[in-house]
């Protein structure tokens, strides 16, 4: 069934609150993060009252980011209507701030935007952050919001920041994050997302383990001889060659969707499905791994060459 048509029960709105987005002209954001709430937006799963104020340097007013949304949805949602009601129904609601990551200036002005924005939409004082920007500035923002008063919640509020990965680019560095986020923002308001574990068939996974009885009883080491994880790619650097030689695949792939992938083959099963219980069991996995002593001699590391892609000619790694 459409979970558009108005007879389907529909679960209960959330709170009226503001999206605020920093890289909202990225690649994540384009890709990603508009089809999702657009599509969320289509199956009233968006809040009555809600906004998303994007907040990025480039020169651009309202009118001009709602056409950069349009054509996100049109290149990487096809599925989905960008004209009509439904589709003015959502731009109306994206707004667009002016501003530098580095800019204590430019957050205060991003704090009085929200303040005219919550007033003139209706829309409370509760804000959800959304850093989809280069990794290196994810301190840079948390410091800035907490700076100009944006990470505390009004009285009846609540603030919440969502991070995306990569987390840090090895352990310490991941450690010195947390501090920074623990500064300003309490635990209870800080997601780390992995926007891989929003896919379907990932999300199933746990569903074919665990509510289906043949496949639960045959999942051990009694029946599986091994487990191979591929994650498998059709998109080359697209624009993205600087971040992904400074991060690579290690660090953007492997450390963290195929790390995710690999804990929810392998877990035991939770004792509920609330998020906490499912992170218990996810620990357990990566605490019984065995470490790799020597990255030389196990495993195998290369870039991939010039080649097609269905039927289509793409260049090398290198040439990109």
């Amino acid at each position: 069934m459409d979970q558009s048509d108005p007879c389907r029960p529909q679960p209960p709105r959330p709170d009226s609150c503001t999206l605020v987005l920093f890289g909202a002209t990225g690649d994540l954001t384009r890709r990603k993060l508009v089809p999702a709430l657009y599509s969320l937006s289509l199956q009233r799963l968006l809040p009555e009252r809600f906004a998303i104020l994007a907040f990025a340097r480039r020169p651009k007013d309202d009118a001009q980011f709602r056409q950069d949304l349009r054509e996100a949805v049109r290149e990487f949602a096809p599925g989905l209507p960008s004209e009509g009601s439904a589709w003015d129904r959502f731009a109306s609601r994206a707004f667009y701030q002016r501003g530098r990551l580095d800019s204590p200036e430019d957050y205060l002005a991003l704090r009085d935007r929200l303040e005219s924005l919550e007033r003139q939409e209706r829309l409370g004082d509760s804000r959800l952050y959304y850093l989809a920007t280069p990794p290196e500035h994810f301190a840079e923002v948390v410091r800035h919001l907490g700076e100009s008063g944006l990470a505390r919640p009004d009285d009846g509020a609540w603030t919440r920041i969502i991070v995306e990965k990569p987390f840090g680019s090895d352990l310490e560095s991941a450690r010195q994050l947390n501090r920074q986020l623990r500064q300003y923002f309490a635990e209870e308001q800080i997601y780390r997302i992995d926007h891989y574990l929003g896919k379907e068939t990932v999300q199933n996974i746990l569903v074919l383990r665990f509510a289906n009885s043949l496949f639960e009883l045959l999942w051990s080491h009694l029946y599986v001889d091994n487990v191979q994880i591929t994650v498998a790619e059709t998109l080359g650097m697209e624009g993205r060659g600087a971040y992904y030689d400074a991060v690579g695949a290690a660090r953007d792939v492997v450390q963290n969707h195929a790390l995710q992938l690999l804990t929810l083959i392998a877990m035991e099963p939770p004792v509920s499905l609330e998020a906490d219980r499912i992170r218990d069991e996810k620990v357990k996995v990566l605490h019984s791994m065995r470490p790799i002593a020597d990255a030389r001699r196990e495993t195998v590391r290369g870039q991939y060459a010039a080649g097609t892609i269905g039927g289509r000619t793409v260049p090398a790694y290198q040439a990109e």
